[in-house]
């Protein structure tokens, strides 16, 4: 039988995961900085009812999320995205819009810190990263919109425009690989399935990838590895999770499903094995956190509870899948 293009296997002769690129298996090289860090750590921060809360957890354990400390002001709404050494939070509302970016030392604990501004205040918006860039697509500005702006994220400094989505959105998902950015669902304002990508390394409008199994508007939990992103919940508090192979283009695939079903969750983080969803509505606010084996699929699982209920959070991670 041909080999598809974009098929995975494990080779388990030299047991690593390995990738056909149209002519031959290639080795699908990821880094964690699990071995640096003692554990890839994720980290949730801001959320309803406008609060300043930063909570962390050791995504390779399970248990209840850690005060990590605060952001530089009380907000929801906020996209977050990171390095292996620093995280970011972009955008939000208090309830007024902002545009306010502030950064943390993911390793360390601590008050957040004023890194520089986006482009417009806007609120409900998404972000990815590679290990050097930071991008910020879609939001209420207020009304949606198709801004893409970017960072360097060892430096400081306001935001320069990327490029554009390919229509005006707001509640979308993001995450990628360290060369492909994926941005999936979000509200137009009705939901919808469309999935886009862009290069995070070069300034352009996002293109179209393909489309989700369903419409997933109002904030979709979503985090990857090097080789897959995922979609978790959204619209019409659905527990329903999607994933894609990121290298390719197409449809996404089901999953499994959430524990719980629920909606403006936000954002997701992961190692290189392991994908986190924090929070949500479902009815009413939720601290829930559960887990996912990433290369796997199936239901998700309890991982614990963060330290406040809350919905519309950023969360971030120093093992995720563009480092």
């Amino acid at each position: 039988m041909p080999v598809s293009f974009g098929a995975l296997r494990f080779n388990t002769d030299s047991n690593k995961l390995e990738l056909y690129d149209g002519n031959q298996w290639t080795e699908i090289v990821a880094s964690s900085p699990d071995s640096q860090t003692g554990g890839a750590r994720g980290v949730f921060g801001g959320g309803t009812a406008t609060t300043n809360t930063i909570d962390y957890i050791t995504i390779s354990t399970t248990g209840n999320a850690l005060d990590f400390g605060d952001l530089t002001g009380a907000r929801y709404g906020v996209a977050g995205c990171s390095s292996n050494t620093r995280g970011i939070f972009g955008g939000g509302a208090t309830p007024s819009l902002t545009n306010v970016i502030d950064f943390i030392t993911i390793s360390s604990t601590g008050n957040a810190t004023d890194f520089g501004d986006l482009t417009l205040p806007r609120e409900e918006l998404t972000a990815c990263s590679s290990s050097t860039r930071g991008v910020f697509a879609g939001g209420y500005a207020p009304g949606i919109n198709s801004t893409i702006d970017f960072i360097t994220i060892a430096s400081t400094g306001n935001a320069i425009n990327f490029g554009n989505a390919l229509s005006n959105f707001a509640y979308p998902g993001a995450c990628g690989s360290n060369t492909r950015g994926l941005i999936g669902g979000g509200n137009t304002p009705a939901a919808v399935n469309v999935i886009q990508f862009i290069t995070i390394s070069t300034l352009s409008n996002a293109a179209d990838f393909g489309d989700l199994t369903s419409g997933k508007g109002e904030l979709p939990g979503s985090c990857s590895n090097s080789v897959r992103g995922l979609w978790a919940g959204g619209s019409g508090t659905v527990n329903i999770i999607d994933f894609v192979t990121i290298s390719t283009l197409g449809n996404a695939s089901d999953f499994g499903d959430l524990l719980t079903a629920r909606r403006l969750i936000g954002g997701g983080s992961a190692s290189s094995t392991r994908g986190v969803f924090g929070g949500g509505y479902a009815p009413g606010n939720s601290n829930i956190i559960e887990y996912v084996t990433i290369m796997s699929t199936g239901n998700a699982i309890d991982f614990g509870d963060l330290t406040t209920s809350r919905r519309q959070l950023g969360a971030l991670s120093n093992g995720h899948g563009g480092l």
